[in-house]
């Protein structure tokens, strides 16, 4: 139960300040329901809502994945970081003092290789801003930018820089700065001379726009070419800091106005961000080049309902904005798609006809993903001809028919009759033929959502089985715990009879952790208890323990019943594994009418066990 160098009574302030739903509203879109807030879980993939946050008891509970905890936990998890770090944060966040060192006593190497990278990123990033404002070798960078149309605001505010020509500039201010180049290598920073001997800069004479993570420290570059050299846009490669198909460029600048508007525009590249934010749009991000992952689009739904993909309007890009739909809609996301005329990219758009122009008639005027689809795959068939005409036609429908909501698709369909002069009711009736054939390929499937077996990451925890489902001790030693958690006097009691004697290994370990709570002589509070439990299992088990909202009618038969079964079940174990030591002396002694009656004894007491 020790929370290291951190006062009880700062973890105890922490949590009075910060409310559960707003810390959590900060990530997940929350929707009321009775006494509870449900939204869709950050930590895993699901379309469906199975993440509830109870605002009496100050806690979260994932009923797909198992997540569970407080304030503190739900921080630590949603930021990756430990109990002291989520600690401080919030302490800092509401103006707690830090009068504690909540510093490990030896920082394992990884902790020490990270925390040298994130430093080294920063004096990079400083070092190539201050040649491109202060050198005259960042001059024709900064002409470039300018006839771009990047303005002084922008160059300083996304710390735009320049890395200059020469071999090793960047690698030199590093290695008299203390830092270990082999580290660097690493990091992306710098690189190995291909003869083997020492390292060079990685990024020579490019226009330097520095990536940073949700928390907006550095943690790669992106550098733009000046000369004809290629590649012209060159990424850092993937390290420890950095993972291109997780992090998205300006995420940190933009989640305010995303959490604002519940929206998102997604961009290719780091230009058309910076070009749309000097032209009113705070609420972009960008991929950096690289196409869209799953784990993109679950980032962006965790900020996000409604996303409007911009990307450029040639071939390439229009391609790549089709293909994201299914990424984003697949995420949970409302897609929209912005259409750039005359194959042009946001920027040259920008640059072409303005900002106003840009925000009205490209942003505002997004479709949606179904017109998109429809529109983007018309110029497949050749429409000229019937028979074009009618495969196209069978085509939409079969578009139209996926969309769930009747109203949607009785418009789409209306639309596609006014275009091809064919009258509604024949167009629905063909697509209800479609329907019908989906659905029957559904149903026979083996594929159907199951909300708790689509963890992202590797892979989450299965939900625990429905309570029906366990053994009757099982439950049992659930609701009493849960009663426990809410009184005081019934833990002692508990305590007494059975102490940690509970039949399973995380019930009486939760038990344990109980009674030291209350024997420090805190009241009943379920936040603060999870609090001290600093273990992942056992969190999630007191988070799902609470919310069963049983305890209100547990009288002293109930709890008393409770015992009952739990100390019963334990009696027959202990019964069983005493006949089986006596049937093995029987084996060993040759007694086999014995060894037999003992046998069928111990058959029936199994049977037994499995109605306790």
């Amino acid at each position: 139960m020790s929370n290291g160098r951190i006062p009880q009574e700062v973890i105890d302030a922490v949590l009075k300040h910060h409310d559960i739903v707003d810390v959590v509203g900060k990530h997940v879109h929350l929707t009321r329901q009775g006494r509870y807030l449900k939204g869709l879980c950050p930590f895993h993939s699901e379309k469906t809502p199975s993440f509830t946050v109870t605002p009496e008891k100050q806690i979260f509970y994932c009923y797909g994945c198992g997540a569970g905890g407080g304030t503190i936990k739900f921080v630590m998890q949603i930021e990756g970081c430990s109990f002291a770090e989520a600690v401080r944060q919030l302490a800092e966040e509401a103006h707690i003092p830090i009068t504690w060192d909540d510093r490990p006593q030896e920082p394992t190497e990884e902790q020490l290789e990270r925390a040298n990278l994130y430093e080294a990123h920063e004096h990079a990033a400083k070092l190539y801003h201050y040649i491109l404002i202060n050198t005259g070798e960042g001059k024709k960078a900064v002409d470039y930018l300018r006839r771009r149309g990047f303005t002084d605001k922008a160059i300083e505010t996304f710390q735009i820089g320049y890395a200059p020509a020469g071999w090793d500039t960047l690698t030199q201010f590093l290695r008299r700065r203390g830092f270990e180049l082999p580290l660097m290598e690493k990091g992306g920073l710098v690189a190995s001379r291909s003869e083997g001997a020492g390292y060079i800069d990685r990024f020579r004479d490019r226009v330097m726009f520095p990536i940073r993570d949700a928390k907006g420290k550095v943690i790669a570059f992106a550098g733009r070419a000046l000369g004809d050299v290629q590649p012209k846009y060159l990424n850092s490669p993937e390290s420890p800091l950095f993972n291109k198909s997780r992090n998205l460029y300006n995420l940190h600048l933009a989640r305010p106005a995303i959490r604002k508007q519940r929206q998102l525009v997604l961009f290719e590249g780091y230009a058309d961000v910076i070009k749309a934010w000097e032209a009113g749009v705070a609420n972009g991000v960008a991929t950096m080049g690289t196409a869209l992952t799953e784990e993109h689009a679950a980032v962006i739904k965790r900020n996000a309902d409604q996303v409007i993909v911009c990307y450029d309007g040639d071939d390439a890009g229009q391609s790549a904005a089709f293909k994201s739909i299914a990424i984003l809609e697949g995420a949970g996301c409302r897609v929209k798609v912005a259409m750039i005329p005359d194959r042009l990219d946001p920027d040259e758009y920008i640059e072409r006809y303005g900002s106003d122009r840009f925000v009205r008639d490209v942003i505002e005027s997004a479709v949606t993903s179904v017109k998109y689809k429809l529109v983007y795959t018309k110029k497949n068939f050749r429409l000229q001809d019937d028979d074009g005409k009618l495969r196209y036609i069978r085509h939409a429908l079969g578009i139209i028919a996926e969309i769930p909501a009747p109203t949607e698709r009785e418009h789409y369909l209306k639309e596609l009759g006014s275009e091809f002069d064919y009258s509604f009711e024949t167009l629905k009736q063909e697509m209800n033929q479609i329907r019908q054939q989906l659905q029957k390929i559904r149903a026979n499937g083996d594929n159907m959502a199951i909300p708790w077996n689509n963890a992202m990451n590797g892979g989450g925890r299965s939900a625990e089985r429905a309570p029906s489902l366990l053994p009757a001790y099982h439950n049992a030693e659930r609701k009493l715990l849960e009663v426990m958690m809410h009184d005081r006097e019934v833990a002692l009691m508990v305590q007494e009879r059975i102490d940690d004697q509970f039949n399973d290994e995380t019930h009486a370990a939760l038990a344990a952790y109980l009674y030291a709570y209350y024997a420090l002589g805190n009241e009943p509070d379920v936040s603060k208890f999870i609090a001290t439990l600093q273990d992942e299992r056992l969190e999630s088990a007191a988070s799902s323990i609470s919310m069963m909202d049983t305890f209100q009618g547990a009288t002293e038969q109930v709890i008393e019943d409770y015992i009952q079964i739990i100390t019963g079940y334990r009696r027959q174990m202990r019964t069983i594994r005493q006949k089986k030591e006596e049937l093995i002396r029987a084996e060993r002694s040759g007694e086999a009418v014995l060894a037999a009656q003992i046998g069928k004894e111990i058959i029936t007491l199994e049977r037994q066990l499995k109605s306790l």
